[in-house]
């Protein structure tokens, strides 16, 4: 297990100011793992780190997580959500989905339904499409001019620092699927009756502008990739490795924040033990 799990943090990181080169990045790695008896046994070992950090995170109270998810169609954001997130506390762990604007928010600066929907501290947010889509599907179809949306870069950098400046600590994960792997997750939902929902047209029309969004997430990954709020490249090919990397990363960095439980609220030696005994039966009423 010890060659295989390698720093994946550094391994998928896109170092601030560097182009991440989509192109000469394999969506088929797998750090060297190979055995599934192997991999299993390391995923659901992160699974419970999860939960027993996300336990910590609510009870320290000192941090919220955010947690981003960007893909091409088909690239595995419901899998990851499903799978990785599966052993979490629903109480503090909220999942944003962005779709089209509302024309409520559409009246709004872009980041006014981001911010919303941040998490609280001692929570963990996850969301299945983000702010992102302002600097992606907003320039690959036009919906707003070069000087608009070019302009969102540092204005997506400035919210993410005063979020983290407001002890939010951000992941953002673009999960790498080849042209070819998602034409084979579009015809399995063709060919499946209860995937058959989750194909469009659209999804079709989006294959035809496939480089143009490579472009569009080449820069924004460029132009927003930070110490503070990093993003990592996910090989998504393989959704095993893809739920194992995620997990991996995550739990590692939540482990290193070195979060501890608060003191007890009373003085534990002065509690009577036996709590079936006479002595914690009610004597009369409060009156």
């Amino acid at each position: 297990m010890a060659h295989a799990k390698h720093d994946l943090a550094q391994r998928f990181l896109v170092k601030p100011g560097e182009k991440p080169h989509l192109g000469r990045r394999n969506p088929d790695d797998t750090a060297g793992l190979r055995s599934k008896s192997e991999y299993e046994a390391i995923l659901q070992k992160n699974i419970q780190r999860l939960f027993d950090l996300q336990t910590l995170l609510a009870a320290s109270d000192q941090y919220a997580v955010l947690i981003v998810l960007q893909a091409m169609d088909a690239g595995g954001k419901d899998g990851t959500i499903r799978h990785v997130m599966t052993g979490l506390n629903p109480q503090a762990c909220r999942v944003t989905s962005f779709k089209v604007p509302s024309q409520e928010e559409a009246r709004h600066d872009f980041l006014w339904r981001v911010h919303k929907a941040m998490p609280r501290r001692g929570e963990i947010g996850i969301f299945n499409r983000s702010h992102y889509e302002d600097v992606l599907v907003a320039r690959v179809h036009n919906l707003a001019p070069k000087k608009v949306w070019s302009q969102r870069y540092g204005q997506i950098n400035d919210f993410e620092k005063i979020m983290t400046e407001n002890h939010v600590r951000i992941f953002k994960f673009f999960l790498h699927i080849s042209r070819e792997e998602q034409a084979r997750r579009l015809e399995q939902r063709i060919d499946n009756p209860q995937k058959n929902w989750k194909i469009s047209p659209a999804d079709i029309t989006e294959r035809q502008v496939w480089d143009r969004y490579v472009e569009a997430y080449e820069d924004a990954l460029t132009e927003c990739c930070t110490k503070r709020a990093p993003w990592y490249v996910i090989p998504a090919n393989k959704k095993w490795f893809r739920n194992l990397a995620v997990s991996q990363i995550l739990a590692d960095a939540m482990s290193s924040w070195k979060m501890k439980y608060p003191p007890p609220g009373a003085n534990l030696g002065e509690l009577p033990r036996g709590f079936t005994s006479a002595a914690l039966a009610p004597t009369s009423g409060p009156y």
